[in-house]
């Protein structure tokens, strides 16, 4: 990486100089963000579970009609 860039980036004692001016501005604002974030997080686990299930059931009942249509095959 080109070092003049590298110069331009703050250190430590200007990261958390910004991160006190951020929290000074937006503190009061953090934890809403940090709840809404967490209820999204939650409501797409949700999803995710309930979509597993769905493909769970789909693939029973495709592997169920299978076995029963070999069945009717071998038996017939």
């Amino acid at each position: 990486m080109d070092t003049s860039v590298l110069a331009l980036m703050p250190g430590g004692y200007e990261w958390m100089l910004i991160l006190l001016v951020v929290l000074l501005f937006f503190g009061k604002r953090i934890p809403g963000v940090a709840r809404s974030l967490g209820s999204g997080i939650s409501e797409f686990k949700a999803g995710l579970r309930e979509g597993n299930e769905e493909a769970r059931k789909k693939i029973d009942s495709d592997a169920d009609a299978a076995a029963a249509a070999k069945k009717d095959q071998t038996g017939s």
